[in-house]
């Protein structure tokens, strides 16, 4: 393995060992991780989310490409997340038949330690 590789390795390895190895990780991120949909949802709605716009159910839906997944199951998995109380759904202060979406502070607080755990630790 060339000194490049073995950096890789070692990264990988770290990005594992914080995430889909760790027993202690948040029950939200676990959550999150059970399925490689979750997860692209989590990146996805998180970026959009930092954005301070006010997320649509359409445009939450719509950060999931359609070739990962059908628009009734991204639908289907934005209403579980919201049960189990990940993601907050409120009506729009815009339009009364609109549904806004954000992550719940729960879950905001553990992306960002994750976060912290990958990015910023020193491996």
């Amino acid at each position: 393995m060339n000194q490049r590789e073995e950096q890789a390795n070692i990264k990988i390895k770290h990005l594992l060992d914080c995430t889909l190895f760790n027993p202690d990780i948040a029950d939200s991120m676990k959550y999150f991780q059970e399925t490689t949909y979750r997860f692209h949802f989590l990146l996805a709605f998180m970026y959009e989310a930092f954005k301070e716009k006010e997320i649509t159910q359409e445009d939450a839906i719509q950060v999931v490409p359609s070739q990962i997944a059908s628009r009734a199951t991204r639908v289907t998995e934005l209403k579980k997340a919201v049960r189990a109380g990940y993601i907050i759904e409120k009506k729009s202060t815009k339009d009364k038949r609109a549904r806004i979406y954000k992550p719940s502070d729960g879950m905001l607080e553990d992306f960002l330690n994750l976060c912290d755990q990958v990015f910023f630790a020193k491996v």
